[in-house]
């Protein structure tokens, strides 16, 4: 790789951006491909499309004959939990078990104790002020779980600023409508509500924490991996 390579790719790397490498086995020749480039007119689109969704590196052959190696970058997942609540204790170890590093923030230190969230990032602070230190992206989920809009609208507020790939947030339909508006009153976008997945998780019919837990990371794995899917009904 040559250093004008290299020296990009250390930059995206930094930066959290995800990045395929396309070598031409045969001649040698590489291009670096960001996920923020326009691949309109790329003759890999597809191919690198679906490298960045599943993160996986591979070889490729092109009609002409050609042989290419897709090496593909892409920054570990976050996932942000805005609430120490019961869904979170259960939400936070699975989500790490599949690869995702797991931040819990909750101002409420009652909730947000050490005991409870043990193996953890926890912040006991407000959102708004502990997010800019964390600096959200598009490799970041967030789930707001605490019911208190002091609480989750500044988080929600910042996650659709930083365009994160998976926004949701725990209620009823009337409570998510009532979240509306006052999101909406907040200047956030139509396209950015229209995002959120709330009532938040797959519709599996869970009932339990654990159980909405798991559907919860069932709906942010299925965002990431096959980003436009429609969201279904919540648990």
């Amino acid at each position: 790789m040559d250093l004008a390579l290299l020296t990009d790719l250390n930059a995206a790397r930094a930066a959290r951006r995800a990045t395929v490498l396309v070598t031409d086995l045969g001649s040698g020749e590489q291009r670096l491909v960001s996920e923020r480039d326009d691949l309109a007119a790329d003759p890999l689109r597809q191919a690198i499309e679906a490298r960045f969704r599943s993160g996986q590196s591979g070889r490729i052959d092109t009609g002409d004959g050609r042989s290419l190696f897709l090496r593909v970058d892409v920054p570990p997942a976050r996932l942000v939990l805005i609430g120490a609540v019961h869904i979170s204790q259960a939400l936070g170890p699975m989500a790490q078990a599949v690869g995702f590093d797991v931040t819990i923030i909750d101002p409420r230190t009652a909730f947000a104790t050490p005991e409870r969230f043990a193996g953890l990032d926890l912040r006991p602070e407000w959102p708004q002020d502990v997010l800019p230190e964390l600096g959200l992206d598009r490799h970041t989920a967030m789930a707001a779980l605490t019911h208190d809009p002091k609480i989750d609208d500044p988080a929600l507020t910042a996650a659709f600023a930083a365009d994160c790939f998976y926004v949701g947030a725990l209620g009823s339909r009337k409570t998510h409508g009532k979240r509306v508006e006052r999101l909406r009153a907040a200047a956030v976008s139509e396209r950015a509500l229209a995002r959120m997945h709330a009532p938040i998780g797959l519709a599996i019919g869970a009932a339990t924490p654990a159980e909405i837990a798991v559907a919860v990371l069932a709906e942010i794995i299925a965002a990431r991996r096959r980003p436009g899917a429609e969201a279904k009904a919540a648990a």
